[in-house]
């Protein structure tokens, strides 16, 4: 790793007074960070050097957002400056040599792959860290338990059934995503080519089967939400009727339509 660059250290006094006084913010680790980390706001904070002359700092983030939610190509130490040369916005551009041999979920969440492509997934813009919601498009007599036959043109409703699915894998191929490059911006590289065919979420199970049942049973098309929008990544499962795994009990039409109201349109 050490193509990287020097690691340059931030004391925890000195500031970058060694460098010829401080005079630029930069996000620095506030603790270790492992290799292919999806980083937060507590993994960093910002601290004041002198970047002028320092060719090796010039690709600097100046601010905690700028940093979130990118991921660590390397190992990064408590203290270190990060620069754009580290970090990536894509974990498939990420060596996976020395790869934890889990995901990073959240206490109580799964991980669930979904089918995309170029339509359906946003013309291949969504990526790892993004947050989408998913809409359910679906005819009315798929909630007729009695299988009576519908009056008239078929029915047909489109709701939001799910928002802020976390994206924390993507699958073969994605188009347009570059390693992070410094100040929040991507870098000038070419994109790898094809549209990612895959995506893969980090919900609940109770989710899990409900989502399963949508595609399914109807047409779903996701969004991208703005990261103006985003949330915060999950902590331990807060959700009272789904606590655990062994909650999940199956569902059907029925409970579908009780929850997400297609038919009270």
């Amino acid at each position: 790793m050490l193509a990287f660059g020097a690691v340059f250290l931030i004391g925890g006094t000195g500031g970058g007074a060694g460098l010829g006084g401080p005079n630029t913010t930069v996000v620095i680790a506030k603790q270790s960070i492992p290799l292919r980390h999806q980083i937060t706001a507590s993994d960093l904070e910002t601290a004041k050097m002198s970047v002028n002359g320092n060719a090796s700092l010039t690709n600097t983030y100046p601010t905690v957002g700028d940093v979130v939610n990118l991921i660590s190509e390397i190992n990064i130490t408590k203290g270190t400056v990060l620069t754009s040369d580290m970090l990536a916005k894509d974990i498939n551009l990420v060596p996976a040599g020395s790869a934890p041999a889990y995901l990073p979920l959240a206490k109580g969440f799964v991980a669930m792959t979904i089918p995309t492509g170029e339509m359906q997934g946003v013309a291949g813009h969504i990526s790892v860290g993004d947050y989408i919601t998913v809409i359910a498009s679906a005819s009315l007599t798929t909630f007729n338990a009695t299988n009576q036959q519908q009056q008239g043109p078929t029915r047909v409703v489109s709701k939001t059934v799910f928002t802020n699915l976390r994206i924390i894998g993507l699958g073969p191929a994605s188009a347009g995503v570059q390693p992070a490059a410094g100040g929040g911006q991507t870098s000038t590289g070419g994109p790898t080519s094809g549209v990612t065919s895959s995506l893969t979420v980090e919900l609940t199970q109770c989710d899990a089967e409900f989502l399963t049942w949508f595609l399914n049973n109807t047409q779903i098309r996701y969004t991208l939400e703005s990261y103006k929008d985003y949330g915060t990544p999950p902590t331990d499962n807060q959700d009272t009727t789904c606590l655990s795994i062994a909650a999940a009990g199956g569902v059907t039409q029925k409970q579908v339509d009780s929850k997400y109201g297609f038919t009270k349109l």
